[in-house]
């Protein structure tokens, strides 16, 4: 059993205080404010409540902390470095520094127990409702009578700027009715943003919200008190089918004897002489970046940690013996690893959507991959923002996650919450053992952009399912017609965006976007009809590669058209009718340009026909910059559309913007004469 270690909340809380204020100024840049203000929540939660092992950081039945208020990320490195994780003194001395282990927002894959990357507001608090309906769905799945074998709480620290987000909003809302009682989150009440005093701009009544949300709320009147602190936390885990919100009266940077309680600490290191009375005021008697053994000591949790993992082990090896089929299939999923046979199971479902090819609105492929891919993947997790019989995002035997508190399900309906549903895709996928997707209308991507990017910087892989592509939306007009939205999606560093143009190249597309760990996925797809392209097998083998050649009447052709989507069938009949005028024509679909372009400089000149192409042409429902970089070299054509779309059918619309099949042959011939 681990030794009984009388606490000292006053000492621990100001080696944090210490901690914060010596690497904000040896770093001249930082947020001591929250660190100092949250020192007392930290030391009690980390050292009383929270079950973790820094000995082994991706322990699966650790509690989940997020620090959704990232820029205090001091608090967060501290309490790594004191409970036993492998972050060193050295780290902290490297705080915000280059290529260190302590960056100035928390980010996952640099710094172990890290669970996700946050700062900016809100979307922390996002990702940590994904962690615990990862849970208790995982739980739901795989618990067996008194085998636990998942069970534990999410903790996520917010403060006044998280709130005021509308994320906050958007997932707050949904957890109340999911009913997640194992999500814990604690608010930093502080009163003082970066302009100073909220109350001229946040003074709403905050327990009244998140009960409106059907959530707990407990209100600590002192946020520096360590007993208010534990009681607190006791009484939210007495779970009663609600999360909980605990609200924390705080004074930011605390300790501060001239700058506590104003916006003078949120952003700033303090200087020599207010450096020297805080250490007076906490009583803190010791040089730089030194911490007495003493404080070690009652922070470690490295024996605690231990005897909770191998007690968990203990359960699982009994588990495994009266479970066996369900341990290995926890295992393989918690570690993200995909079907021994998957590549056939690709192969397979190509063949099945060669035989089931026809005519359709690619969203229709897509919807025949889902029910396809959902026979081998029980790790499949959908949804939709308030659009599932648009984006046709649920199969046959998906199970819905609703409000009855029956977690035994794997789709969720996010209601209109798109930038709250992506976050929260986030969320799932760092918790393992789920392919998280979930779709809404390619518009709507601007309202998720910022959680695409942040899946982008985590290096994970959720999958985001955009449907209702171009100004094949018709009716609905500018307002829903994508223009620019797939262009700047491919702007994003680490993803795929991929704009399939038949049943064939969507199993294909998504084949491949569950396969990646490290790399988020952009599933774009049409509402209106499209034709079903015929290919060879031998063809077929090329699409994974991002672009291919469809079809060529020459191996040395003067002419290469290109496309994506839905125009690629203009594409074709371009490519037939100029082949009737023997005109040498090489004809590509490009369904992905970030994977084609990271294949080898042979492939690529091969399927741009480089070395004897004369004219390039590129054709996309959407603004033209993407395809500048395949013409740059050559005289070049590009047909897109560059303005906003107008109210009217699909037929008008791509009538006037020139995107049907005798308006593009007629461009192309007026081009290459």
């Amino acid at each position: 059993m681990e030794k009984e270690v009388k606490i000292n909340y006053e000492l621990l809380s100001s080696a944090i205080r210490a901690l914060t204020i010596d690497a904000t100024s040896k770093a001249n840049s930082g947020h001591p404010g929250m660190p100092m203000g949250m020192a007392e929540i930290g030391v009690v939660l980390w050292r009383n409540h929270l079950n973790h092992n820094p000995l082994n950081p991706k322990w699966i039945n650790r509690d989940r902390f997020v620090l959704s208020n990232g820029h205090g990320s001091m608090l967060l490195y501290s309490l790594l470095h004191l409970t036993g994780y492998n972050l060193t003194i050295n780290d902290l001395k490297e705080f915000r520094q280059f290529k260190s282990k302590t960056p100035g927002h928390p980010k996952n894959r640099y710094t172990e127990g890290v669970e996700t990357t946050t700062g900016c507001l809100g979307q922390g608090l996002a990702n940590g409702v994904g962690l615990a309906l990862a849970e208790k769905s995982l739980a739901a799945e795989f618990n067996k009578n008194e085998f636990k074998i998942i069970d534990h709480y999410t903790y996520v620290f917010v403060g006044d700027g998280c709130l005021m987000e509308g994320i906050s909003h958007e997932v707050c809302s949904l957890a109340g009715t999911l009913q997640l009682e194992n999500l814990i989150v604690i608010y930093d009440s502080n009163g003082i943003s970066i302009d100073g005093d909220i109350l001229d701009w946040f003074d709403e009544d905050v327990e009244k919200r998140f009960l409106a949300y059907n959530w707990n709320v407990v209100n600590v009147l002192d946020g520096h008190n360590p007993s208010q602190i534990d009681s607190a936390i006791k009484q939210c885990k007495q779970k009663n089918g609600k999360p909980s919100l605990i609200i924390c009266k705080t004074i930011i940077g605390k300790g501060s004897p001239n700058k506590a309680g104003t916006k003078e600490t949120h952003g700033s290191p303090f200087n020599s002489e207010e450096k020297d009375l805080i250490r007076k005021q906490i009583k803190w008697d010791y040089d730089p970046f030194v911490i007495p053994e003493e404080v070690y000591q009652q922070f470690d949790c490295t024996q605690k940690g231990s005897q909770l993992e191998e007690h968990w082990i203990n359960l699982f090896e009994l588990y495994e013996k009266t479970f066996p089929e369900f341990a290995i299939e926890l295992k393989r999923r918690i570690k993200m690893e995909m079907p021994q046979n998957f590549n056939e199971i690709i192969l397979r479902g190509i063949e099945a959507a060669k035989q089931n090819g026809k005519d359709a609105p690619t969203r229709k492929s897509s919807e025949f991959a889902i029910e396809y891919y959902s026979k081998f993947l029980p790790e499949l997790f959908g949804g939709s923002a308030d659009l599932t019989v648009s984006n046709l995002t649920k199969w046959s035997n998906a199970k819905l996650i609703g409000r009855s508190n029956d977690f035994i399900g794997n789709y969720i309906n996010y209601g209109v919450r798109e930038f709250g549903m992506s976050a929260m895709l986030n969320g799932i996928f760092l918790y393992g053992g789920f392919r998280p997707f979930a779709g809404t209308f390619l518009i709507f991507s601007e309202y998720a952009r910022n959680a695409v990017r942040m899946a982008c910087i985590m290096k994970i892989a959720p999958i985001f399912v955009y449907t209702h592509d171009s100004v094949g939306v018709g009716e609905d007009g500018a307002t829903h017609q994508p223009i620019e939205q797939i262009a700047s999606l491919r702007l994003t560093p680490n993803i795929n965006v991929w704009r399939p143009c038949d049943i064939v190249e969507s199993m294909v597309a998504w084949g491949v976007a569950l396969s990646q760990n490290n790399t988020p996925s952009c599933l774009i797809f049409s509402r209106q009809l499209v034709k079903f392209i015929q290919r060879s097998d031998l063809v077929i083998q090329n699409i994974s590669k991002g672009g291919y050649i469809l079809n060529q009447n020459s191996s040395q052709p003067e002419l290469v058209i290109m496309a994506t989507g839905s125009e690629v069938e203009l594409a074709e009949y371009a490519y037939e009718e100029l082949s009737k005028e023997n005109i040498l024509v090489q004809l590509v679909s490009m369904p992905c340009l970030e994977i084609f372009n990271n294949q080898d400089e042979g492939y690529k000149n091969l399927v741009l026909a480089r070395k004897t192409s004369k004219f390039i042409v590129c054709i996309e429902a959407g603004v033209s910059d993407p395809w500048y970089k395949y013409v740059a070299d050559k005289k070049g054509l590009i047909l897109g559309i560059n303005t906003f779309g107008e109210c009217g059918t699909a037929k008008d619309n791509f009538e006037y913007f020139g995107l049907t099949r005798e308006s593009v042959l007629k461009q192309i011939k007026n081009f290459i004469s």
